[in-house]
């Protein structure tokens, strides 16, 4: 046991859930940024400004034609296993060799893709970290190992693990159409807090396939986190922690959060009360990619997948057009109501002794 324990330590295999619950999760959704994300919104501008280079073809693979954007979603597989192997340390051929991995997990997991290429990316890229410069003929034996054992589970348990994915968020997004309330509240307040933990609420959303009413919670919960911790600690960190925050990541509190867990009430409260508001005044949908759902404000990723959503809907014919209905709850369950629930509760908490001056500095 001691000479297994020495050998996973020499390779950097640390089986913790810190190395793969927080790093390789958070790197897939960085992967998802850099390919679907960026594609959907490459698109989007394209469509909407008219801009040809953008919206006419620049290639065709096996009769299947891919603009700019198009090209970037289509390597959303790869794109999440290579920040996969990344994040979890791989050599240099190990982490080429992901490519081919993420292509075929993502490929055989289908919609629910993206948790099949988290889990077999890990397997391989430490099936193939054990095997690295092991041997004279590293340049073939890690790659070989890396792609077979990648291949092979993508074959044996990417269609499942996708399939499981697509039920628990079909379930969840049925469910948030039966009891928008309820579920209003439940979705806004998970996904909230999923983002300013050190794990990603993006890439579970993601994996999920979170869209619908329940994407539209999930972008209310994350902008009530977001706003909400911004304008609160306005006081200790001024606009720079307005701007950290408010577009960046509340996920800066966390180890305000762990010193004291109070300061996390108002902006989790915030997310209760603006949740429900979303799905059941403003009927808000999040139906652009599903990874902008648990972005909220950071880089205004949750609003722009709002917009796409929008702008696919009038494209299928679902929506007839963008309304100052549409504006208006997008910009109150996004900026305006987050902040003002977010003051309530905090005057409150702060009254009662809970959470004093300078506990949110960051």
């Amino acid at each position: 046991m001691e000479k297994f324990k020495a050998f996973l330590k020499r390779k950097d295999i640390e089986i913790s859930l810190k190395r793969y619950g927080i790093d390789a999760l958070g790197a897939m959704a960085q992967g998802l940024f850099c390919s679907l994300l960026i594609g959907t919104i490459i698109n989007t501008i394209g469509t909407q400004f008219n801009i040809a280079f953008l919206t006419e073809p620049v290639a065709t693979v096996g009769k299947v034609d891919y603009t700019v954007g198009g090209i970037a979603t289509a390597m959303s597989g790869p794109a999440m296993a290579v920040a996969i192997g990344y994040a979890l340390k791989c050599p240099p051929l190990v982490l080429f060799s992901m490519i081919s991995v993420g292509f075929a997990a993502n490929a055989l997991g289908g919609a629910g893709g993206p948790l099949a290429v988290l889990f077999i990316a890990i397997l391989s890229a430490e099936c193939g970290k054990a095997v690295s410069k092991e041997t004279k003929v590293d340049i073939l034996v890690t790659p070989l190992v890396t792609i077979g054992i990648g291949v092979l589970l993508s074959w044996l348990i990417a269609p499942p693990i996708g399939k499981a994915a697509m039920w628990v968020g079909d379930l969840i997004m049925w469910a948030t159409e039966q009891q928008p309330f309820i579920m209003g509240i439940l979705v806004s307040v998970v996904v909230g807090m999923a983002l300013t933990l050190p794990i990603s609420s993006a890439a579970i959303c993601a994996a999920l396939r979170l869209t619908g009413l329940a994407g539209g919670a999930a972008v209310a919960g994350c902008c009530a986190q977001m706003i909400g911790f911004a304008v609160i600690s306005f006081k200790e960190n001024r606009f720079g922690g307005l701007v950290s925050q408010g577009i960046g990541t509340s996920m800066l509190q966390m180890g305000n959060i762990v010193k004291n867990p109070r300061i996390w009430i108002a902006p989790t409260l915030a997310s209760a009360v603006t949740g429900p508001i979303a799905t059941c005044l403003f009927k808000l949908k999040m139906n652009g990619a599903p990874v902008s759902s648990g972005m909220g404000t950071c880089g205004l990723v949750g609003q722009i997948g709002v917009y796409t959503g929008w702008v696919n809907d009038i494209a299928a014919g679902t929506k007839a057009a963008i309304t100052a209905f549409d504006w208006t709850g997008l910009i109150l369950i996004s900026f305006v109501l987050p902040a003002l629930f977010s003051l309530l509760f905090h005057a409150a908490v702060k009254k009662l002794g809970w959470v004093k001056d300078g506990d949110m500095k960051l």
